[in-house]
C-alpha cells in the first residue's frame, strides 16, 4: 500500500521515517517543491530500511501519489519562534490552494492526513478544496491534538506513577493556545483520578493540575525556542493515523475535522474524541463536560471560527 508525504521539510520527513521504523504500507513517495530536498530525505530514509521494514522509500512528482490510500500534508511554511500557529494562517493557506487539488488530481480516493499549522484550519480548508473533488469530510482528518492529548497522558502518568498506556484523558478544541484539557474526563484505568489519587495517596491538587496545564499548553513554545521546530512527537502522531487507516484499526483519536455545531459554534473543525478507521473518520462522541470545560470549548471552538470568518 502506498503512502504519499507532500511537504518534505522536519515533520514531512519525520513522519516518513515513522512511518518505517513502524512497518507501515509497502511504499512511501515524499513529494516537495524542492525536488533536491525530498530526493535527499528520500535517500537518507531509505537507508534506515536494513534496520527497520522492507518499505521503499523514494521522492517522485504529484503523479507518483497515483494509488495512494493515504497522503499525509505537511507542505508550508515553519513557525516562528513566538509565533501563534493562528499567525501562520494567512501564509499557508495559500499553499493549501495550489497543494490540495494537485493531490486530488493524482489520487483521488486518498485520505488526506493535515499536519500543517495551524491545523483546525489547514484542515477546514482542505476539507473545502477537496469537497470540488466529491471527497467527503470524513476523509481529510487533520492530526489536531493528538500530540496534546499524549502530553496530557505522559504528565499525567508521571505524576501518579503508572504507564501513560493506562491513562485516558482528552485535549479538545484547538491545536494551539485555547486548547481545553478535559480533566473531568480523567481516568487512570477504569477509575477517575481523583479518586485513584485518594487510593494511592497521592497528592494532586489545584496547583499540581495547572502545573500540568502550562506544560502541555506551552510545550511547542518552549521546543521551539529551544531548537526551532517540533517534529519527532508530531510524526508519530501522524504515524500512529496511517497506520491506523491501513489496518482499520478503529481507534478513538483526539483529531480534527468539520462539525455542524461544537459548543454552540457553527461549522467548525476542532478535536474531539473520534472513531477512526479505514474509510476515516467514522463517528464523533458526545462529550459529558462540566460547565466551566463546556465554556472554554465554547471559547476555543469560537477562535477557529473567527480565524476561518476572516479569511473567507
Amino acid at each position: 500500500m502506498k503512502i504519499g508525504v507532500v511537504g518534505s521539510g522536519l515533520v514531512g520527513s519525520t513522519s516518513a521515517y515513522a512511518v518505517l521504523m513502524r512497518g507501515i504500507g509497502r511504499e512511501v513517495v515524499l513529494v516537495d517543491k524542492n525536488h533536491d530536498r525530498a530526493e535527499a530525505e528520500a535517500r537518507d530514509i531509505s537507508h534506515a530500511v536494513p534496520f527497520s521494514y522492507p518499505l521503499t522509500i523514494q521522492s517522485g512528482d504529484y503523479a507518483d501519489l497515483k494509488g495512494a490510500r493515504a497522503v499525509i500534508v505537511s507542505a508550508g511554511v515553519s513557525q516562528r519562534p513566538g509565533e501563534s500557529r493562528l499567525e501562520l494562517l494567512k501564509r499557508n493557506a495559500a499553499v493549501f490552494e495550489q497543494v490540495v487539488p494537485r493531490i486530488l488530481d493524482a489520487a483521488p480516493d486518498a485520505i488526506l492526513i493535515v499536519a500543517t499549522n495551524p491545523v483546525d484550519i489547514m484542515t477546514h480548508l482542505a476539507v473545502l478544496h477537496a469537497a470540488r473533488y466529491g471527497l467527503p469530510s470524513s476523509r481529510v482528518i487533520g492530526t489536531g491534538t493528538m500530540l496534546d492529548t499524549a502530553r496530557f497522558r505522559s504528565l499525567v502518568a508521571g505524576a501518579v506513577g503508572v504507564d501513560p498506556h493506562h491513562v485516558h484523558a482528552y485535549v479538545l478544541g484547538e491545536h494551539g493556545d485555547s486548547e481545553v484539557l478535559a480533566w473531568s474526563l480523567v481516568r487512570i484505568g477504569a477509575v477517575t483520578l481523583k479518586r485513584f489519587c485518594e487510593l494511592r495517596g497521592i497528592n494532586f491538587d489545584e496547583s499540581s493540575r495547572m502545573q500540568v496545564d502550562n506544560q502541555v499548553r506551552n510545550a511547542a513554545y518552549a521546543i521551539i525556542e529551544g531548537k526551532g521546530a517540533t517534529y519527532y512527537g508530531i510524526g508519530s502522531a501522524v504515524a500512529k493515523i496511517v497506520d491506523v487507516i491501513l489496518h482499520d484499526q478503529r481507534s478513538i483519536l483526539t483529531v480534527s475535522t468539520p462539525e455542524e455545531e461544537v459548543a454552540g459554534v457553527r461549522n467548525v473543525c476542532v478535536s474531539l474524541p473520534r472513531l477512526v478507521g479505514g474509510d476515516g473518520v467514522l463517528a464523533t462522541f458526545p462529550l459529558e463536560l462540566n460547565p466551566l470545560e463546556h465554556e472554554a470549548l465554547h471559547k476555543s471552538a469560537a477562535v477557529i471560527r473567527e480565524a476561518m470568518d476572516e479569511l473567507t
